[in-house]
């Protein structure tokens, strides 16, 4: 796990930017604490920052080049097959001067070209120079499990692991206004867009060759759909248990390789329980790490953690927290942020990863299971929908009874109303429309309206038809789940878990998102995945005898934070006097007073409802404002 960074030029205003890269390094140091690195060549500069996971001597350091000093490489995340091509480049005659999965990335690319992608099980963002004809390769992993930003115009090209690294080097910082709209709703900027006009994330399974003052972007990998109108043999529910097992059970074992102390993210769920108790047929006395809310029971789930951990004889750690230890990283969650993101867990994340590395420099983790095999609540809704039962009919019939009752997260009455009345309101949409209400926090696209002055809301239109052009009416829920995998996964789970892992120095292993556990879990029937209320379905009986049975059949609540409390008491301040004070939002410009004014009206009532969540994304929002563009 690192940072990585880079600035070509195609010309000579360009060539004005190379000696920035000192200044991208430095501001991702959190990434790479353990050793900083730069190159210079012609028009070319790289950038590096090490946090050393495999072969943690001086020999694997970056930049990285090959014997003759022809090509370097910048590399970010993890080669977990390295090992057998390492066999095979060695047999070739290759000396090799180091055990890093870095130099073996870098030959295989040298003897193969872009095909060596095809041949890497792992997540990465890599960038390689070629001295000869100057040219720049640069790649993003499958699953877009490790982040790559583009900068670009006429006189460069600038790429990096983090925003906060290519505004170091001063770009320009215009908002781009869809994206404000987007994230209005979503909390969070659907890839490839960002916050800034003229800044792209490069999209998974996608590589860049940049030559001569030329970008050319190709794809080399995209998530299986699995489109159940199209006939086509599949193994049988019993045959595909046993297959998800032993794809699970391999990408364990791959992500168990380290050098340096490993351990588990332990929630008490069905996901990341899963992981333990595979890691533990390959590790003895596994360390795990779990968290719970010493003030607040309802969000508590560590007794869960400790039964998985008891039942695998874990070194297990459970770190009790307060309101005050989560006030403590408040303010270090939302510094760290650099394009604003609003997935409030980011804060539960945030401290777990802080004591996790305490401990350990790697952890595995239960991410995508949830996208991957339908598990969260609009899942069972949208098959609720989808198969017109009797249920979900009167549910919609009682929609007006849903508006009355006190509606939010802070206890299982209230969040149980508030599921319901969002149910409702998504009961007569298409699938689409449905899709892109339960997906965000604003009703009916009201994203806009919280504008100042009201922009136009073709582009916001034309990307939400990019991402919800896979969706299809009928019983398929795969074309859902599809859905999920591009757009929360990869922009809110992944994005979170990258941010606030790599702002402690700690590096986050997900064996769901093995490519080819993915691609044979994307290829079954839906069916097999969720059924009613049954999430996850064909995972949960895979491993229903590995598990106890306490973790079976129990509310799911995640990384829940009770930010509804907070505004209404310790952070009441930071809205009134601060960042959503009506003063500040006059002199801004940016936001209606007016609309502001009911969303904190309604933080208020006994019906908040999801105002809290439309809350916490102003107040990054705000934050972000104030230091990278007041």
């Amino acid at each position: 796990m690192c940072g990585i960074s880079g600035i070509a030029a195609f010309n000579e205003k360009g060539k004005d930017f190379l000696g920035r890269i000192d200044a991208a390094v430095k501001s991702m140091h959190l990434r790479g604490p353990d050793q900083n690195g730069i190159m210079h060549h012609g028009n070319v500069a790289l950038g590096h920052n090490r946090l050393s996971i495999i072969d943690v001597s001086e020999a694997a350091s970056q930049p990285f080049s090959d014997s003759t000093g022809r090509y370097t490489i910048v590399f970010n995340g993890e080669f977990f097959n390295f090992q057998e091509h390492r066999e095979q480049l060695l047999q070739s005659g290759i000396k090799l001067r180091s055990t890093s999965d870095t130099e073996v990335l870098l030959y295989l690319y040298i003897r193969e070209g872009a095909a060596c992608l095809q041949k890497i099980n792992g997540f990465f963002a890599f960038a390689i120079y070629d001295r000869n004809d100057g040219s720049l390769f640069i790649a993003r992993d499958r699953m877009g499990v490790k982040p790559l930003l583009i900068y670009s115009d006429s006189d460069k090209i600038i790429f990096a692991s983090e925003m906060k690294a290519l505004i170091a080097t001063g770009i320009p910082r215009k908002m781009d206004m869809a994206s404000v709209q987007a994230y209005l709703h979503l909390n969070y900027i659907p890839a490839p867009q960002s916050i800034f006009e003229g800044v792209r994330k490069l999209r998974p399974g996608s590589y860049l060759i940049v030559k001569d003052g030329t970008v050319a972007e190709k794809e080399f990998y995209s998530i299986p759909f699995y489109d159940e109108r199209e006939s086509r043999p599949c193994d049988s529910y019993e045959t595909a248990q046993k297959k998800i097992v032993e794809l699970l059970d391999a990408s364990v074992q791959r992500r168990l390789i380290s050098d340096v102390p490993l351990g588990a993210f332990l929630s008490g769920g069905v996901d990341s329980s899963v992981i333990v108790a595979l890691a533990s047929r390959h590790t003895k006395n596994l360390n795990t790490f779990s968290i719970g809310f010493r003030d607040e029971p309802f969000f508590d789930e560590t007794r869960y953690a400790e039964m998985v951990a008891k039942m695998y004889n874990t070194n297990h750690t459970a770190f009790s927290l307060t309101t005050d230890d989560m006030f403590g990283v408040l303010h270090g969650v939302l510094d760290y942020i650099d394009e604003p993101f609003a997935d409030s867990s980011a804060i539960a994340v945030n401290i777990l990863s802080m004591h996790t590395r305490k401990h350990v420099t790697v952890a595995l983790s239960g991410d995508g299971a949830d996208e991957l095999y339908g598990g969260y609540m609009k899942h069972s809704g949208e098959w609720r929908v989808r198969n017109a039962g009797n249920a979900a009919k009167l549910i919609g019939a009682l929609g007006p009874l849903w508006k009355t009752l006190p509606k939010s997260r802070n206890s299982a009455f209230s969040n149980r109303a508030r599921q319901l009345d969002k149910f409702a309101s998504g009961l007569n949409m298409d699938a689409k429309s449905r899709y892109w209400r339960w997906a965000g926090f604003l009703p009916d696209d009201d994203s806009p309206l919280l504008l100042k002055n009201l922009h136009d809301t073709t582009t916001l239109q034309s990307r939400k038809g990019k991402i919800l052009e896979n969706i299809i009416e009928g019983k398929n829920m795969n074309s859902v789940l599809h859905t999920d995998m591009h757009l929360v996964l990869q922009n809110d789970m992944l994005t979170k878990v990258d941010l606030m892992s790599m702002a402690n120095s700690l590096e986050v292993r997900t064996p769901f998102l093995d490519f080819e556990h993915v691609n044979y879990v994307a290829g079954l029937p839906s069916s097999y995945k969720i059924q009613g209320t049954q999430r996850k379905k064909i995972l949960q009986d895979a491993f229903r005898e590995l598990l106890p049975q306490e973790i079976y059949n129990r509310p799911k609540h995640g990384f829940e934070v009770p930010l509804l409390k907070w505004f209404r008491g310790g952070l009441s301040s930071m809205i009134e006097q601060d960042l959503l004070n009506d003063d500040f939002i006059q002199d801004q410009k940016i936001f209606d007073i007016t609309e502001t004014k009911k969303i904190k009206s309604r933080l208020h009532s006994q019906n908040p409802g999801d105002a809290h969540a439309q809350i916490w994304g102003l107040l990054v929002f705000q934050y972000w404002w104030k230091k990278y563009m007041s």
